[in-house]
């Protein structure tokens, strides 16, 4: 008897959420990628510093930042950390909307988290294009 009442409870508890309960929307997952940027924000600081002290150290310090960040792997880390300051810097206008009471409603949340991802890339983009134009191209 006491089997058959284990096995009853167990059946009719109520599930906790989790994320095998919850459908995934895209606000959900802007949420993630915010925080990820500021993760990726984090460990891309130290290319600034590093920049930054190259520059200041002289021509020899600088020709290995800029060989490092020349090189395929260093753009594409350049790109990616581009992308995440101007994604988590819309993400943080979003959340400021936010702050002033709107931007609630379902259609505004979705909307308002479309645009974040579609202004980030496309910033992102432009910003590259503009500075290949000013760069005179690949060198």
């Amino acid at each position: 008897m006491a089997e058959a009442e284990t096995s009853d409870r167990k059946r009719n508890r109520p599930l906790s959420p989790h994320l095998g309960i919850y459908r995934p929307t895209l606000t959900m997952m802007m949420s993630i990628v915010h925080r990820a940027t500021g993760a990726g924000l984090y460990f891309g600081t130290p290319l600034v510093a590093w920049w930054l002290l190259a520059a200041a150290g002289g021509p020899n310090g600088y020709a290995k930042f800029q060989g490092f960040i020349g090189s395929i792997f260093g753009r594409v880390i350049l790109f990616g950390y581009t992308w995440s300051i101007i994604h988590h810097l819309l993400g943080g206008v979003r959340h400021l909307v936010w702050d002033t009471g709107r931007g609630f409603g379902p259609a505004e949340r979705e909307w308002l988290a479309a645009a974040n991802l579609f202004g980030s890339v496309v910033l992102t983009a432009l910003l590259w294009i503009l500075g290949y134009m000013t760069m005179g191209g690949q060198r």
